[in-house]
Formats: structure tokens, C-alpha cells, sequence
């Protein structure tokens, strides 16, 4: 889901623990899984504490894969429109025979409809004149606004009887793949469990209820006690300096949180001394601010050198992490001066952006050059592995 865990999945590298991967998980069970935000926030944020077989390690910066399940409702919504039973016998991507409900609930994904699986399924059906409309390589803008919002139940439900055969879903269809989250937890103080901080992902769209897939089940059906299958994911292109007297800026709004408090509570653990800078956003600080009196708590004790929050929506102007970056862009350049490392985690589309804009002026100011000297000297800042981002 990030870009470099996407570099790591295209490299085939897998997590620490060989012994369990995305196709042979761990079966752990949910200890902890707790609502971190306020009632009356905008958003249900939660904490999940998740337990680990023996000689299962990671490194802060590394991420846990959850090998989610479709919902029953989701489920029987899409066998419904498909009017099959579910009891239909098909053969899994590895020709294992298995039930088509078992199949459309652990198998394959269901949730967020895909331009690929518009096409596969107007070749199934190539004298329907709308899906025609969607289908080739000229139509891909009008499939991909079609795609936006709808679930493959909304394309099954639009155009009726063109599956014929359960086993012709596993050409249309993706595989459900596992979502990986940023691990918020050092394992040197929490040695037999992982943690994770989640949005539950819930919205409207075309006159349907919809959830994210696995924040959807953490959010509803994964109480304490019960199990998830999960892996681990080593992730080295995310990760603290070498050199622990280092200090680090961390941007880290909302769930991007995850892997900077990973990181203070590993350098809390083993008593590294480098300067740690936190810049942390959300929506209201009386809902919204994630494991807030952990953080506070930090800094009153030193772990946490400086903290910068920006809560958007406790003020009538908006106010993000980046807008705190250019208050203080003269010290974030004096800390770069001295040698600190520069992480960003969260949103790829707007807030990584902004926040590299941010940084380039904080650069160009502090070394009174030009936007382009600002850009190079980022650049040397990548080769040296001195900027990482973790963004999704």
C-alpha cells in the first residue's frame, strides 16, 4: 500500500519470520482492540494489539499484513445478484475445491471495483451495449468514472446474467489481497505482540453502505479474543539512523502517526539520545489527538524533543502540519544542517506533497538559495537515505 512497501512486493521480499508469509500467515488473536478517538469525532480510529508466535520479530518502520475476509453481507449481496446458492463448488487460484461463498469471502475481492475487472466481464458479454461503453483501451476514462464508488455487487446488479459459471469469477476478479498497516509498537517493549493504529474506512456511495475490507472487519467483527491471520513485512527503506545520537523530524498526521511512535518507543527502550522532532495533525485535539498523553508524556520526559500539533478544525482558519513546518521552516533547516534524518508517513495524494513543498521552502530559505538548489540539496538528502517517506 505505500510506495516502499510496494518497491519491497516487487522485489519479492517478505517479513523477518520466513516461517509465516502472506500465502501461510500466523493465526494470531486480537488481545487488545480498542476506539482511540473521542465520541462525536468524524472519524473511528482504532488501537489493535495482536499476538506473535515465538521467534516472529520486525524493526520499527516495518509493517503487519492482515489477510482480511469479505463481510456475510457483502457476500450474500453479490450471490444474490449473481443468483447462485454459494454452494457451488469452484477450484481457488491454487485448484483447491472450495465453496463459491467461501470462495467470494476469503478469496476474492469483492470490495472496490476495478477497471480490469469491468473489462474481463464485458468480454463475457460483448453485445451488451453499456458495458461496451467501458470495455478497451479508448474507453478507459469513462471505466474508471465508472469505477469510482461502486463494488463489483454494483456492476453484477447493472448487468444481470452475464456470469453464467461461479468459476468464471476467478478471471474476473482480483485476488483479496492482504492490507498491510505500519507497525506503531517497538517490540523492545511490547515482545510478544504487534500494534496497529486503524481508520475504519465507512462511506455512502450510488445508494450503498460501504466499509473498508479489514479496517471494516477490525471495526466490526474482530472483538478480543477472536483471530486474524497476519504476517510480518520487513520494510528497510524505512528506517531510523544507524547512528542512534541522530536526530529525526517526523511528519506523521493522522494514522501516519503509526510507525514515528513505533520509533519513540524503540529509542525510549533502548536510551538513544538523538533529538526527536514530531509534527502531528488531526481534526480536534479533544477527539482526534492519537495516543495523545502517551505523546505528551514523551515530551514532558525528553524522549520527545519537540512537538508541533496542528488540529485543522479547533480554529476557524485550517491549520495542517504543513502550515506548522513553515512556522518553524529556520530551526527545521537547523536540524537538517546537523545531520537529521527527515520522515513523512500518510497520505500520498495531498499531505506528502505539501509537505515536501514545505520542506524545499524551509531549505531554500535556511540556505538563502533558490527553489532549485533546495530541490538538489533534497536530492543528496535521498542518496543519503536522510528523507524517506512511507506514504499510501
Amino acid at each position: 500500500m505505500t510506495e516502499v512497501l510496494e518497491q519491497q512486493e516487487a522485489k519479492g521480499l517478505v517479513g523477518h519470520s520466513a516461517k509465516y508469509t502472506r500465502n501461510h500467515p500466523f493465526i494470531s488473536t486480537v488481545r487488545v482492540n480498542e476506539v482511540l478517538t473521542g465520541e462525536g469525532s468524524e472519524k473511528q480510529t482504532l488501537h489493535a494489539e495482536l499476538t506473535l508466535d515465538e521467534g516472529m520479530t520486525y524493526t520499527p518502520g516495518d509493517a503487519v499484513g492482515i489477510v482480511p475476509e469479505n463481510r456475510f453481507e457483502a457476500v450474500a449481496d453479490v450471490l444474490k445478484a449473481l443468483r447462485f446458492r454459494g454452494d457451488e463448488r469452484v477450484l481457488d487460484h491454487y485448484k483447491v475445491e472450495i465453496s463459491l461463498e467461501e470462495a467470494l469471502r476469503t478469496r476474492l475481492g469483492i470490495g472496490k471495483l476495478m477497471r480490469g475487472s469491468v473489462g474481463q466481464y464485458g468480454k463475457l458479454a460483448p453485445g451488451v451495449e453499456g458495458l461496451k461503453a467501458l470495455v478497451g483501451p479508448e474507453n478507459k476514462a469513462r471505466a474508471e468514472e465508472y469505477c469510482w464508488g461502486r463494488e463489483f455487487v454494483d456492476l453484477v446488479t447493472e448487468f444481470p446474467g452475464v456470469v453464467t459459471e461461479p468459476q468464471q469469477l476467478f478471471n474476473v476478479l482480483q485476488r483479496l489481497v492482504p492490507r498491510m498497516y505500519s507497525i506503531s509498537s517497538s517490540q523492545k517493549m511490547h515482545s510478544d505482540n504487534v500494534q496497529v493504529v486503524v481508520r475504519v474506512i465507512r462511506y455512502e456511495s450510488h445508494g450503498r453502505s460501504r466499509q473498508g475490507v479489514a479496517s471494516g472487519q477490525l471495526g466490526d467483527r474482530a472483538p478480543v479474543g477472536t483471530t486474524l491471520p497476519i504476517f510480518l513485512h520487513s520494510n528497510p527503506n524505512f528506517r531510523l539512523p544507524e547512528d542512534p545520537s541522530t536526530p529525526v523530524i517526523m511528519i506523521g498526521p493522522g494514522t501516519g502517526l503509526a510507525p514515528f511512535r513505533s520509533f519513540l518507543e524503540e529509542r525510549q527502550a533502548t536510551g538513544q539520545k538523538g533529538n526527536n522532532w514530531l509534527f502531528f495533525g488531526e481534526q480536534r485535539e479533544k477527539l482526534d489527538y492519537l495516543y495523545g498523553e502517551q505523546i505528551k508524556a514523551m515530551h514532558r520526559d525528553g524522549v520527545l524533543t519537540r512537538l508541533n500539533t496542528a488540529f485543522s478544525r479547533d480554529q476557524a482558519k485550517k491549520i495542517y502540519v504543513q502550515d506548522r513546518m513553515r512556522e518553524h521552516a529556520a530551526e527545521i533547516f537547523e536540524w537538517l544542517e546537523r545531520g537529521a534524518y527527515f520522515y513523512v508517513c500518510g497520505d500520498a495524494t495531498r499531505m506528502a506533497k505539501d509537505v515536501e513543498l514545505a520542506l524545499l521552502d524551509a531549505i531554500a530559505k535556511g540556505s538563502n538559495g533558490t527553489l532549485d538548489q533546495a530541490t538538489e540539496y533534497l536530492a543528496a538528502m535521498k542518496k543519503q537515505k536522510r528523507y524517506q517517506r512511507d506514504i499510501y
